[in-house]
């Protein structure tokens, strides 16, 4: 005979709470554009010059403090290659300006909403039960969301603008902090290594704990569907 479990309304409804809310889900989204973005005019640019500096100046003329083994977008960059690609740097500073202030907006508007709603605190914030625990892998996931939400984004952030001639002319301090434009140039570069290594890693820490189910709820914001009233048959 068949016997029938009728889960509570108030469980149903909190089952069916959103994973994500709609700004988390949309910051998250335009983030990650913003990021791709970035990133293939990022490597578009450091073509025209692979090659990095520490100081206030940098040419073909000094010596490198490190050079990538790339071939370059600029005939006057000696790199050993016997080919010269094709120079798209126009257009790719344009865009990269434009998502670079893009991904500012959204990250204002996401930290905002963070301390406003107390997201942060809540759902980033390392519980303090997980700092004696062995195997906290969700205390090190908040902890590494925290340090890129608080220090690479930033970092990235500081390093790119103290590289404009506008934004040195106007507030020299971030630039003679970092230790001169290519010191900020060779930084950027870093940061922005270290972040492509967090996104591989996140993704596929997404997929090692069920990407479609994860995906489900950074777009709809529940990770799986819940009715109202739910009959388990034993």
């Amino acid at each position: 005979m068949a016997a029938s479990t009728w889960v509570p309304l108030s469980a149903s409804a909190a089952a069916q709470r959103p994973r994500h809310s709609a700004l988390v889900r949309v910051t998250h989204w335009l983030t990650a554009l913003c990021f791709l973005a970035l990133l293939v005019t990022g490597l578009e640019i450091l073509l025209s010059h692979p090659r990095f500096y520490w100081g206030e100046s940098g040419n073909v003329l000094d010596t490198p403090l490190f050079k990538l083994p790339l071939p370059a977008s600029r005939a006057s960059v000696p790199t050993g290659y016997s080919y010269v690609l094709r120079d798209q740097n126009g257009w790719s500073r344009y865009l990269h300006f434009q998502a670079a202030w893009a991904s500012v907006l959204t990250g204002l508007l996401y930290v905002t909403y963070g301390f406003v709603t107390g997201h942060f605190r809540r759902n980033l914030l390392p519980a303090p039960a997980a700092l004696s625990s062995q195997t906290s892998y969700n205390f090190l996931q908040r902890l590494t969301y925290l340090c890129v939400i608080f220090g690479f984004f930033p970092a990235v952030i500081w390093t790119g603008l103290a590289m404009s001639p506008a934004i040195a002319s106007v507030f020299p301090a971030t630039v003679t902090l970092l230790g001169g434009q290519q010191s900020a140039r060779t930084l950027h570069f870093f940061v922005s290594v270290l972040l492509v290594l967090f996104v591989i890693v996140h993704i596929a820490m997404v997929s090692r704990t069920g990407f479609l189910a994860r995906m489900r709820g950074m777009i709809t914001g529940n990770s799986s569907t819940h009715p109202s009233l739910r009959k388990d048959q034993a």
